[in-house]
């Protein structure tokens, strides 16, 4: 069953932008909407993740959890998505920090 997927872009390369562009609406810069199956979603978003470079990316879809939702990002980021007892969080680094995202621990 299709879901209504977002992804947020910046500074991507141009082909991932068609290739997003292909599957989802852009209703404004490197904002993307669409309705598609979680097969789809999930081949999209490896595929920008694989892509991103020096870029970044946030996806956010519906998911089986507490919140609905579930946020994964992609690219180097200030806020991370965290786990904090089943809830999703998101966690700020400190821009002079050469942090991994993996390695942010809840702030409390």
């Amino acid at each position: 069953m299709p879901n209504l997927v977002v992804i947020h872009t910046t500074a991507i390369p141009d082909y991932l932008r068609g290739a997003l562009s292909r599957w989802l609406t852009e209703p404004a810069p490197g904002l993307y909407v669409g309705s598609i199956s979680a097969r789809v979603r999930d081949h999209l978003w490896q595929h920008v993740t694989n892509a991103v470079g020096d870029g970044a990316a946030v996806c956010v879809h519906p998911d089986d959890n507490e919140q609905r939702y579930t946020v994964k990002t992609a690219g180097q980021r200030r806020r991370h998505p965290i786990d904090f007892d089943g809830l999703q969080l998101i966690a700020f680094t400190n821009p002079e920090q050469h942090q991994d995202h993996e390695n942010v621990q809840a702030p409390f």
